[in-house]
């Protein structure tokens, strides 16, 4: 991986991160106006994969095969990446507080950086442990976490598999293409995951409601579907076909460090569009993922080392 392409794959790790961070505070209205948290991720996984579902098929147009070859990563993408990684998620805040299951589920990076070391019998560099702190100190600092609740197994259990299948959206972002386009990914996997997670909330297993009236956005009433498509399009279509540009570009890693400012980037949007309170603390937080992202960028591969994305990549 040269510094350019690193570098490129940084700002489109930036894109990405951004781009989902504004999906909290454009859900958040629905979910006050009275949408259940499945209905409202199921429709802008749909409306995220119709939206890249036109270029998906422009760029596959012609091999058809590559789309053949990767149907086990697409289903999975979409039945754990975004479907399986939702729904545990959401499971998890119905009984810990948002802060605590929000910062568990983003350990994922630590979590690659533990399986690499397990599996390669090879101790991480000490740049990349030194960063791997710095990063968890500062997503402590910017969600944090406590609050309301008791101590719930069930609940953290169900936090620790978001994490998990946030560290398998990762892997299998980075896996290499074999000719599908990022593009073609993100659209399918979302189609696939939009689908199963609205049949998991039609059939019951989780709560599935929708109101269609006005939602109070930015301090004045909005249709719905305005936050919903721009969540749709925006938060969704453009960050999912970044961040697995991303992971492409940069490996499941370095990717997964750099995905810790969605974090910080929705804690900058609730401020600015609902006026939700950000502190030194969660500023400092910022700097700290910043800096912990600059260490783990810093580790430079040489010979025949082993490293976290090509054992990963082997899965």
């Amino acid at each position: 991986m040269t510094k350019h392409s690193t570098t490129a794959g940084l700002i489109v790790a930036v894109i990405a991160a951004f781009t989902f961070g504004t999906s909290g505070a454009l859900v958040k209205p629905l979910l006050e106006a009275g949408w259940s948290p499945a209905a409202a991720v199921t429709a802008r996984a749909l409306i995220g994969g119709i939206v890249l579902l036109p270029v998906a098929l422009w760029m596959v147009r012609d091999d058809w095969a590559a789309v053949r070859r990767a149907r086990w990563r697409i289903l999975v993408m979409a039945l754990i990446g975004v479907a399986g990684t939702q729904l545990v998620y959401f499971a998890a805040v119905q009984r810990i507080p948002v802060n605590t299951a929000i910062l568990i589920e983003y350990m994922a990076p630590l979590l690659l950086v533990a399986f690499a070391w397990a599996t390669t019998r090879r101790m991480p560099k000490a740049v990349v442990l030194v960063g791997s702190v710095i990063a968890l100190g500062g997503l402590v600092l910017v969600v944090s976490p406590g609050g309301a609740g008791s101590f719930d197994l069930l609940g953290l259990a169900f936090a620790g598999l978001a994490m998990v299948g946030c560290a398998v959206y990762y892997v299998l972002a980075a896996k290499p293409s074999d000719g599908l386009p990022p593009v073609a990914l993100a659209a399918f996997g979302l189609l696939g995951g939009g689908i199963s997670l609205g049949l998991v909330g039609l059939v019951g297993i989780v709560p599935f409601t929708a109101n269609f009236g006005d939602v109070d956005l930015l301090g004045s009433p909005q249709p719905f579907w305005v936050p919903l498509l721009i969540v749709g399009i925006v938060a969704t279509a453009v960050a999912y076909a970044a961040s697995i540009t991303a992971s492409e570009m940069l490996g499941s890693r370095l990717a997964s460090f750099a995905g810790l400012l969605e974090v910080v980037a929705a804690a900058l949007y609730a401020w600015l569009l609902l006026g939700e309170g950000l502190t030194l603390l969660q500023l400092l937080g910022g700097v700290l993922i910043l800096a912990g992202i600059a260490f783990v960028r810093s580790e430079r591969v040489e010979g025949d080392a082993v490293v976290v994305e090509t054992e990963l990549a082997r899965l």
